[in-house]
């Protein structure tokens, strides 16, 4: 599924214009802790959160993540778009609420990363 898709399916809103908006997407990640995202979220996953800061397009950097939508209505610090702009990392702005959001896309066919889990001895 695209970007441009995604951006449909949830109603979102665009920030900016990015060529990247075309990019496919097959899994995604939502979390409000960066640390569970970078513990746990695939490369090229789309990332579904509701913090603002800059630390969110640095992660989504870090993971090489296809775009990040914003839910509950937030709207990241300026800093945070400056940075997703450079980057071109398509920011898509949704009303609904996380789990909302994580259900359509789910069920409009958009994976959840697998999360692996370490053997206990």
């Amino acid at each position: 599924m695209k970007m441009s898709e995604i951006e449909a399916i949830l109603n979102a809103r665009r920030l900016f214009d990015t060529a990247s908006i075309d990019k496919e997407v097959e899994y995604a990640f939502a979390s409000d802790l960066m640390s569970d995202v970078l513990a746990f979220a695939l490369a090229g996953a789309l990332l579904i959160t509701g913090l603002t800061n800059i630390q969110i397009i640095r992660t989504a950097t870090m993971l090489d993540m296809t775009g990040i939508v914003f839910v509950r209505n937030k709207r990241p610090l300026e800093e945070a778009v400056v940075l997703a702009k450079k980057l071109d990392i398509p920011v898509l702005l949704c009303q609904k609420s996380m789990f909302e959001t994580c259900g359509i896309l789910y069920e409009a066919g958009l994976k959840p990363c697998p999360i692996v889990h370490e053997e206990s001895n």
